[in-house]
């Protein structure tokens, strides 16, 4: 157990709830139920070091990650002698702490992009400005911090004229340079590698850092220490790969910016470096699972980063019970403990399939006996494998059930997660005349239009316009009215000239739907105004950095090019405009931390919709733990909400709610109850349509980190996976040989849960909980 570590009081509190008794791991852990209540957690160790080491040394995490960390430590130092304050104290192990005075920490910044302007507002060295030395009320005259703007330079120059593309070559610390410029880069690398060990000496002469809270990245990077950084690295400016880049897109404004942008990084070693520091590493979700598995589980190593915190006895992960799902102690205490469930017996035995790889039908009983979780199944006989077989057989037959009279209500919280999710099964559906079927995106999604993507459609707008090729502004009342009608004519003509692969006639298409928006969110009342408001548009762009939070009406602006981009994916099956609905939810900012969902301005938008629609079956993303972005899960509260309410006045018994996942997380066989089978043909389609409609994400600038390029090959690839592990349980002649064409078609699966509303509100219920009252 854990008696070898010395726990605090807060960890005592929370290690008891959480029920875990066996920690057999390098680094021990603590687990919670969601990612809010991971924020609470942190918050509560956090002050309570901090009310013992008021002139200590400190270095916390940026970017989303941290979100309900800050939310709680605020909360609980502004309630410290409330009711509600004293309650969570008491509850949770500062019952006994004074109140913490935080304005005599030190504070040392974990991170920066190099180069970036410390006045632009996606630097790490803005967000520390904004929520700790500010928000938390640390001293800015004691923080360590990295500006890179006062980095000295050769010559005194700032870094925009050193690395006027702001792209800084490595390799000009052991090559000579070819220009006068490189003779100035090469000796502004050799000054920033002087800075970064001045950096690390302010650092050491402190003692170190005394309290570290980090994230972890796709490939175990805590900090910007990629996978293979030396476990003795210091600070230093350095490259990241491509998990990194990826993550770090959505900060930047595109993949093409993280991609040529180094970092300055603490190093493993400077983390480590106080032996008596707590250091603590935090993640949510199971997509998090298989990186803190090797990093918890496996001897210190450069190959996973986290290792390190295995020098420190304060070393801990704090993890959401998704996130620590594939710990060997997870699943020995999911096994035996509690009661053994059919679910249990189908997992060990499509697990073992794997671990042996061998065919479900090719499992002998010895096998099942000699493995660690099998040899527990109840009743266990050389059925066992059969009932698992037919089980699985179930989920199909239930995928390939034509449903008829039925009213489909398919929801995301971004545009193209609905179809990256289960458009193979959606086809089937529509397939079905008697079935009617609405779309809708519940937010706004601009963040994903980069403006580059933007300043070339307008540009392309212009020059069509000059040309005389958007005839409709020329028509008496389109600036009155005519810009908001036939938005259906736009859809069909586009998709024409998808089918006769005319790609001039589309960006034309695309150009006729912007200038509808630009009338409509500018309120634009002729040819003239339509120009100045383009070249406006245009010209704030070019005068924005990359990431930078757009003025609101350019957000609507992208988040009209997003609608259109999703009425396209539809219209491919004869869907209408008019049942595909664009919610734009409030909450959804385009701020690092959105706000949580709101009852009257964020739920009862979905409640009319609800009402107006009447669904029979509701679809949604299923991301409870937040795997995925943060929208996802607030999405979900939401939607929960509006279930919720609808109920109150609506018969929702008959009411069918499907969760399905798409590129961010994916369902394990034995968590779903409907495997639908995906031929060739569907993925086909999907990767076309995708590829044909969604234009702003066809270059992929905001990439999964498993992929470099478009997600519609990331949701192929999850398909094919899932057919894979199906295969190896049921064996591939019962695939190419069934009686039923489209299992004999298939080489993808799609896995989704099909609940009724109990189920699906028990589901969201206990994310609900965890943040009630507290915000």
């Amino acid at each position: 157990m854990l008696s070898k570590y010395p726990l605090s009081e807060v960890e005592k509190a929370f290690l008891a709830e959480s029920g875990v008794d066996q920690i057999t791991t390098l680094i021990p852990y603590l687990t919670v139920d969601n990612f809010p209540k991971l924020g609470l957690l942190t918050a509560c160790r956090f002050l309570e070091w901090a009310s013992t080491n008021p002139q200590g040394v400190i270095s916390l995490p940026t970017g989303k990650t941290p979100e309900f960390f800050i939310k709680w430590t605020q909360y609980l130092l502004d309630n410290w002698d409330s009711k509600k304050g004293k309650e969570i104290r008491e509850k949770y192990g500062l019952g006994k702490v004074s109140k913490p005075v935080l304005k005599d920490l030190t504070f040392v910044q974990i991170d920066e992009f190099y180069p970036i302007s410390s006045k632009q507002h996606n630097s790490f060295y803005d967000y520390v400005n904004k929520f700790y030395i500010q928000g938390f009320g640390l001293s800015k005259e004691k923080a360590i911090l990295i500006n890179s703007d006062d980095i000295p330079l050769a010559e005194g120059k700032h870094f925009s004229e050193i690395f006027p593309d702001l792209k800084v070559d490595l390799s000009l610390r052991f090559r000579d340079p070819i220009n006068d410029l490189e003779k100035l880069q090469q000796k502004s690398i050799y000054m920033i590698d002087e800075w970064c060990g001045t950096y690390e000496q302010r650092i050491r002469n402190l003692g170190g850092i005394g309290f570290f809270l980090g994230g972890i990245g796709p490939d175990g990077h805590i900090a910007f220490n990629t996978r293979g950084s030396h476990i003795y690295s210091v600070t230093r400016l350095t490259e990241t790969n491509f998990e990194t880049q990826a993550v770090a897109a959505g900060d930047l404004g595109g993949i093409e910016v993280s991609a040529n942008r180094l970092v300055i990084t603490i190093g493993l070693d400077t983390i480590v470096y106080n032996p008596e520091a707590v250091g603590i590493i935090i993640a949510a979700g199971e997509a998090k699972a298989g990186i803190v598995k090797d990093s918890l589980e496996t001897p210190m190593t450069n190959v996973y980063p986290a290792t390190v915190l295995q020098k420190l006895k304060n070393g801990r992960f704090y993890l959401t019970k998704g996130a620590a799902v594939k710990l060997t102690d997870s699943l020995d205490a999911y096994y035996q403990k509690g009661e053994w469930t059919f679910e249990k017996t189908e997992r060990s035995v499509i697990e073992l399939c794997k671990k042996l790889n061998k065919y479900g039908h090719r499992l002998k009983i010895e096998d099942l006996k000699s493995d660690k979780y099998c040899k527990l199944i109840p009743g266990l006989s050389e059925d066992t494998v059969s009932q698992v077989m037919k089980s699985i057989e179930d989920k199909l037959s239930r995928g390939l059930t034509q449903e008829k009279n039925e009213v489909l209500l398919h929801t995301g919280p971004h545009h193209d997660d609905i179809s990256l999710g289960i458009l193979p099964h959606i086809t089937n559906q529509l397939h079905e005349p008697s079935n009617e079927a609405h779309f809708s995106v519940l937010t706004s999604g601009f963040t994903a239009v980069t403006n580059t993507f933007v300043i070339e459609t307008l540009l392309h707008t212009k020059k069509l316009l000059d040309e005389g090729k958007i005839q409709m502004v020329n028509f008496d009342d389109f600036f009155e009215v005519g810009y908001s009608l036939k938005t259906d004519k736009d859809v069909y003509h586009y998709l024409t000239n998808v089918a006769s692969e005319n790609a001039d006639a589309r960006k034309r298409g695309l150009s006729h739907r912007v200038v509808r928006a630009l009338v409509s969110v500018w309120g634009i009342k002729n040819k003239a105004q339509l120009r100045e408001t383009i070249n406006e548009v245009i010209s704030i762009l070019r005068n924005s950095y990359d990431g930078e939070k757009n003025p609101s009406k350019i957000q609507k602006l992208k988040g009209m090019i997003r609608e259109f981009e999703e009425e396209l994916v539809w219209a491919h099956f004869g869907v209408q405009v008019k049942n595909v609905h664009h919610l734009r939810l409030g909450f959804y900012t385009g701020d690092i931390f959105t706000e949580q969902p709101d009852k009257t301005r964020d739920v009862e938008p979905i409640v009319d919709m609800f009402r107006k629609i009447k669904p029979t079956k509701l679809s949604l993303t299923l991301d409870p733990e937040g795997s995925g972005p943060d929208t996802h899960y607030k999405v979900l509260q939401a939607t929960a909400a509006a279930v919720k309410k609808w109920s109150e006045e609506h018969d929702t018994s008959k009411l069918r709610i499907i969760g399905y996942r798409n590129v961010w997380f994916k369902f394990e066989p034995y968590e779903a109850n409907v495997i639908v089978p995906v031929s060739l043909g569907d993925m086909s389609v999907m990767e076309d349509s995708f590829a044909n409609c969604y234009l702003s994400q066809v270059n992929a600038s905001f990439p999964s980190y498993s992929h470099n390029g478009k997600f519609s090959t990331v949701a192929k690839r999850t398909w094919v996976n899932q057919l894979n592990d199906i295969q190896l349980l049921l064996g591939k002649n019962y695939f190419y040989l069934h009686e039923r064409a489209k299992v004999r078609a298939s080489h993808g699966l799609i896995f989704f849960r099909d609940m009724n509303v109990d189920e699906f509100l028990a589901t969201a219920r206990e994310l609900e909980k965890s943040i009630e009252g507290m915000l």
